[in-house]
């Protein structure tokens, strides 16, 4: 019945039906809160939440039209991780992309890395649409088609291109040139969109529409995922163009297959609070859990033991997660392990590489480490995240992608949708006895880490971050500037950020190395610039209903941060 009243109360759902108070990154009040990386999303997620439907509806609503106006980073052609809490207990679901049934070990071994991600043979069975449905079915109160309504108007009325959409279009000019669907959608007139130009996309629109009526059969199986095949098979390359654009191996029966899964959260207990992940196969759990507790075993915290933690989490990372049978994710999480780990930890920085260790349950003193380090796997940095609360408690993080930013390039013809590149995610090869190989129906490994923090049995922040295997350092620092630094949350979202993952050299943006680089490099660490690292989101609930929604201030962009009842 309630689904019912609901439905009928959304029945026509629009992103304007409510003042806009303009896009900012920080919000408090009451009633249900959302930041995404986006404004338009986020209206659409509080539309949701002030019609009455929950922190899921609004995060599929949301999601979706993310899929619409940062399509390079996320759609319904790709896939993601879903952390929630509802009543007491945290569940997540899984909705990663997998491998076609054909794919073997060597099949991406030899192929240039930018070769494969503009490719049929880069795209993985699409997670994004069978996520939302199970999502909307356990823990939601609208069907698919009613959380669809927001992101088919902001498909159908357009968006305004800022600068980071033209941008990322300029950057992915040469490659969408190169592929006729593409081109003609986001190159009109064989240019980018200028910015302050509104942007459509009336054949996406209908696409969503489409979704909306047959449900997700039309892709898992139907019309739709006849198209993606066949477009997969056969990329529509523009005629002329010298670019080697691989066919894929994936088939009909794929889509059919596919499910999105429910897993078991990953779960560390921190300085009195307990912190919930993504299991495998994201290692974003299970690396940014490690880390916590390798910390919380030091007898102090800065910035040099968050670099050490990073640096020895993504050493057993690399050795032991994927989407393989016999993840040692109880012993990687232990305190035992931690407590070893952290004695490798000193004054200076570690030798590279960090090797990793033994989570074999026997833990004393501080023994050698075991073996090399494996290869650090290259992922794409984009990706999005979205945090959403409701007024009955629910709570929601939600990391999702199509990889590389724009991912494989190829737009399927006439639906609007381009693909993902998410089995580059997997190690080319040859490697043996590395857990991400890729294989027949096998997901591959993500570094996503959507996370929820709680105390006594209740939300006290949700967080994460876009950004490849950065979104795992990201959370960390975050959760470290947070509860070790004494931050708020607004500035632990703004801070400075550096990424160690086992690298010869430790990323850090131009900031991080103005006000730390002295110091850190007078204990041995290397460092070498990235220029903007993450596009993190949170919420943060500071009592007695009242929440407080974080999006970044200037990266990508800045986010939008917005509040059913905000409180000035």
């Amino acid at each position: 019945m309630i689904r019912l009243i609901l439905a009928a109360a959304l029945a026509a759902p629009s992103v304007q039906a409510h003042p806009d108070v303009g896009k900012v990154p920080v919000q408090e009040g009451y009633g249900g809160a959302v930041a995404t990386v986006d404004h338009d999303a986020s209206k659409a997620a509080v539309a949701v939440l002030r019609r009455g439907g929950n922190a899921v509806d609004a995060a599929v609503a949301a999601g979706a039209v993310l899929g619409v106006t940062e399509p390079y980073s996320a759609g319904a052609a790709g896939g993601g991780f879903m952390v929630i809490y509802k009543r007491g207990k945290v569940h997540t679901i899984d909705g990663r992309e997998t491998a076609p049934r054909a794919m073997t070990a060597t099949s991406l071994e030899g192929i240039p890395f930018e070769e494969a991600v503009t490719s049929g043979l880069s795209a993985g069975v699409p997670g994004a649409v069978a996520q939302w449905d199970l999502a909307l079915r356990r823990f939601g109160t609208l069907s698919l088609k009613q959380a669809l309504k927001p992101a088919i108007e902001v498909a159908e009325k357009g968006f305004v291109v800022d600068q980071t959409f033209h941008n990322q279009t300029a950057a992915n000019a040469a490659r969408f040139k190169d592929i006729a669907s593409t081109a003609k959608l986001y190159l009109p007139g064989g240019a980018p969109p200028p910015v302050g130009s509104v942007f459509r996309n009336p054949e996406l629109a209908e696409t969503y529409r489409q979704l909306a009526k047959h449900g997700p059969g039309w892709l898992y199986g139907g019309r739709l995922g006849a198209e993606i095949v066949a477009t997969v098979k056969n990329p529509p390359v523009t005629p002329g163009a010298t670019r080697n654009v691989r066919p894929g191996l994936m088939e009909l029966s794929d889509l059919r297959a596919y499910r999105a899964l429910m897993r078991e959260p990953t779960r560390v207990d921190y300085k009195g609070l307990q912190v919930y992940g993504m299991a495998p196969p994201s290692s974003g759990g299970s690396t940014v859990g490690e880390a916590l507790n390798i910390l919380e075993a030091l007898p102090k915290v800065g910035l040099h033991e968050y670099l050490e933690a990073s640096r020895l989490a993504f050493a057993d990372r690399n050795k032991y997660v994927g989407d393989v049978p016999g993840v040692p994710l109880e012993e990687l999480l232990s305190d035992g392990f931690a407590k070893e780990r952290s004695c490798l930890v000193g004054e200076r920085a570690m030798p590279h590489p960090a090797p990793p260790g033994e989570p074999d349950g026997s833990y004393s003193g501080c023994p050698s480490p075991a073996g090399a380090a494996p290869e650090v796997t290259t992922e794409g940095p984009e990706t999005t995240h979205l945090v959403v609360a409701d007024r009955w408690g629910t709570v929601v993080a939600y990391n999702l992608t199509i990889e590389s930013t724009g991912g494989n390039g190829i737009v399927v013809p006439g639906r609007g949708l381009l693909l993902n590149n998410e089995l580059t995610d997997f190690t080319f090869g040859p490697a043996p006895g590395d857990p991400n190989l890729p294989g027949p129906g096998k997901r591959p490994r993500s570094s996503m880490a959507p996370t929820i923090v709680v105390k006594d049995g209740r939300p006290v922040l949700a967080v994460g971050t876009p950004g490849g295997s950065t979104i795992i350092t990201t959370v960390l620092q975050i959760l470290v500037n947070r509860y070790e630094l004494g931050m708020s949350l607004p500035e632990a979202l703004a801070a400075p950020r550096a990424t160690q993952r086992n690298t010869a050299a430790t990323q850090a943006e131009p900031e991080f190395l103005r006000l730390h680089r002295a110091e850190l490099e007078a204990r041995g660490h290397v460092f070498a610039e990235n220029p903007e690292i993450g596009a993190a989101t949170g919420l943060e609930f500071l009592g007695r209903g009242r929440i407080q929604a974080v999006a970044e201030p200037t990266r990508r962009g800045g986010g939008s941060a917005l509040v059913v009842h905000p409180v000035p």
